[in-house]
């Protein structure tokens, strides 16, 4: 049982972490200049968004009048389509997500934290209902709901590969997964598959420190898992290195193969790379490509 003064402990400590990841997703976020989320469709709405020439089935009430009165053509105003999506998140928090390869290079986890908070700063302020796989934190708006997903993105699961959470998948809701996706690979396929039978579509992020696709290792070498439950000494690290990078890119294979076959997109991203330009990549595949 959980003491009292242990839990409060805790708290404060993942509590602090809380500002310094708002700030910088929020940072993060207004960079990405792309104007409104990509709902820019005619539709059931209030906003303008267009004048265009009447055309058959239109219906006399949808002319503007004002507009017509210009020329000898007749135009329709065409609303802005506003019917809100629901997006639904998944951030693995394994102990694997801690690995960073040297002291100046961030955790994975600390990266996919931002990248996913991030997004969903974009997608909440661009109307979206936003919320976590499973049955915590269901999709809802607001800035309130930026600083749940912020205390739910700042806590740890102790074992070393998370598989993905594939419960509460809404039908038709769009999806962003992030993980390094180095653990169990038939959890992956389980939960896109679950995705794919309810019309779930989304972008599929992996995340990996540069070593992991290097392995800089020579001689004797111990491998340990970040949670020290798996551990292996060799005396040849290098012989290792061919094997080691051809299991990694058949695993990336595969991903790429499952997005293909359940309509997902995917990207490999390093954390020695700009965390602007990953933001990017998922805000214009959610946006215009086949995660819409």
């Amino acid at each position: 049982m959980t003491q009292p003064l242990t839990l409060r402990r805790d708290a404060e400590i993942a509590a602090s972490t809380l500002p310094a990841l708002l700030a910088k997703a929020d940072h993060l976020a207004s960079g990405v200049l792309l104007g409104e989320h990509g709902r820019r469709r005619a539709g059931q709405g209030d906003d303008f968004w267009q004048y265009r020439p009447m055309m058959q089935g239109d219906s006399l009430r949808s002319i503007d009048w004002r507009r017509s009165a210009k020329g000898d053509a007749q135009f329709v105003r065409d609303r802005e389509w506003q019917i809100a999506q629901s997006v639904i998140l998944w951030l693995d928090q394994g102990a694997s997500m801690q690995f960073a390869g040297t002291k100046d290079t961030e955790t994975k986890a600390s990266r996919a934290r931002v990248l996913m908070l991030a997004m969903a700063i974009l997608l909440i302020r661009g109307g979206e209902r936003v919320g976590l796989t499973g049955f915590t934190l269901p999709p809802r708006r607001g800035e309130q709901q930026i600083l749940r997903l912020a205390e739910a993105f700042s806590t740890d699961d102790a074992q070393d590969y998370a598989p993905p959470e594939a419960r509460g998948m809404i039908p038709h809701a769009k999806a962003v997964f992030a993980s390094d996706f180095l653990g169990d690979i038939d959890a992956v396929e389980a939960a896109l598959a679950k995705a794919a039978d309810r019309g779930v579509r989304g972008v599929l992020l992996q995340v990996l420190d540069p070593m992991e696709e290097a392995f800089p290792f020579e001689g004797r070498t111990i491998f340990e898992s970040i949670g020290r439950t798996i551990s292996f000494e060799t005396l040849k690290a290098k012989d290792l290195r061919d094997r080691y990078l051809d299991r990694l890119n058949e695993r990336r294979d595969r991903l790429q193969q499952l997005c293909r076959a359940t309509g997902w997109q995917f990207n490999c991203h390093h954390t020695n790379e700009s965390a602007q330009s990953a933001l990017l990549w998922m805000w214009r595949a959610f946006d215009g490509g086949t995660a819409r």
